[in-house]
């Protein structure tokens, strides 16, 4: 027995404790030695999920990882990019007035700078105003709605800004008080307006104009409750009457709009981007795996990562336009 003990190796304990000793076919067990069976020591390897559970993880974790990237655009990368736009409008409008060249009326360029407006109560400054307000345009700051006069002249002029996304350019408007100035400057010269009111739904309207009188109208989103501040879901107005002498409106101005630059309207037609970027994000991230087995992993992200990020980014800046343009 003790030769035959120290000629093998221990393998396993039994259940009652006594050591498990295999030899020629035979088990020799050495009682008061606890240790594992040799099988039970001897881990099972998991067996592989289906493939259809592989592809709904990956989906799952894919959407959240989308969503993820949605807020993260929607409320840091998206103010990022308007800055970045009211910059370039800032210096385009500089030089159209030094050359006088900055559009007066009649037929407008979507997204062409038409003024630049100051409130410095509630924090605006140089704050660049675009043609158009649909939810693209708006993307870029304020909008001028193409259908009413132009800030200075005579008549009605009416402006949409957002009030969360894309640097939140009236997210501050609401503030404003009664006899606050607002100063806009367009190609006719500058103007100072002088605020009326800042009305909601089923407040009483402004006294009508004069025929030779302008108003500018603010126009932008607010939320109550838990929702304020990230997921506004009624109209806000500012009306301001303008101090002084309004200027001419030439002729040639739309008459009306389309349902899309109406307030807290998406762009259904942004939809063909969206499908478009997405294409380019599958064909980049194709790219991205076959150079991965080409050149190696880190090599491969090292390239394909800006590319990945870059069309995620027009995925995302698409997408957004199907959302109400004042949010």
């Amino acid at each position: 027995m003790t030769e035959t003990l120290q000629s093998v190796e221990p393998a396993a304990a039994s259940d009652d404790g006594r050591l498990e000793v295999i030899s020629g076919g035979r088990r020799l067990l050495a009682p008061g030695t606890w240790l594992r069976r040799t099988e039970r020591s001897q881990r099972r390897r998991p067996r592989p999920l289906p493939l259809s559970s592989v592809v709904l993880v990956w989906s799952c974790l894919g959407l959240a990882a989308l969503a993820v990237w949605s807020l993260f655009y929607a409320f840091a990368l998206s103010g990022l990019q308007a800055q970045r736009s009211q910059t370039e409008l800032y210096a385009q409008f500089r030089e159209e007035l030094s050359l006088a060249t900055a559009p007066l009326g009649g037929a407008i360029t979507a997204g062409s700078p038409v003024a630049v407006l100051d409130a410095p109560q509630v924090g605006i400054h140089n704050l660049v105003v675009v043609e158009g307000t649909a939810s693209g345009q708006l993307q870029a700051g304020p909008g001028h709605r193409r259908d009413t006069a132009l800030p200075g002249q005579v008549g009605y002029s009416v402006l949409y800004g957002r009030s969360v996304m894309f640097d939140a350019p009236f997210g501050s408007v609401a503030r404003l008080m009664p006899g606050q100035t607002l100063n806009v400057v367009t190609g006719q010269g500058s103007y100072t307006y002088a605020v009326e009111d800042v009305r909601r739904a089923g407040d009483r309207l402004p006294p009508p104009l004069s025929s030779d009188g302008s108003r500018l109208v603010l126009v932008t989103s607010e939320g109550a409750g838990w929702q304020s501040g990230w997921a506004p879901t009624h109209l806000v107005y500012v009306d301001a009457v303008l101090k002084g002498q309004a200027g001419p409106a030439p002729a040639g101005r739309p008459s009306s709009v389309s349902v899309v630059e109406l307030a807290m309207h998406g762009d259904p037609g942004a939809l063909v981007l969206v499908v478009l970027w997405l294409q380019m994000f599958a064909a980049a991230s194709l790219a991205v795996v076959w150079l991965a087995m080409r050149w190696g992993r880190w090599q491969a992200w090292l390239v394909g990562l800006p590319v990945l990020v870059a069309c995620l980014w027009g995925v995302t800046s698409a997408a957004v336009q199907l959302l109400p343009n004042l949010l």
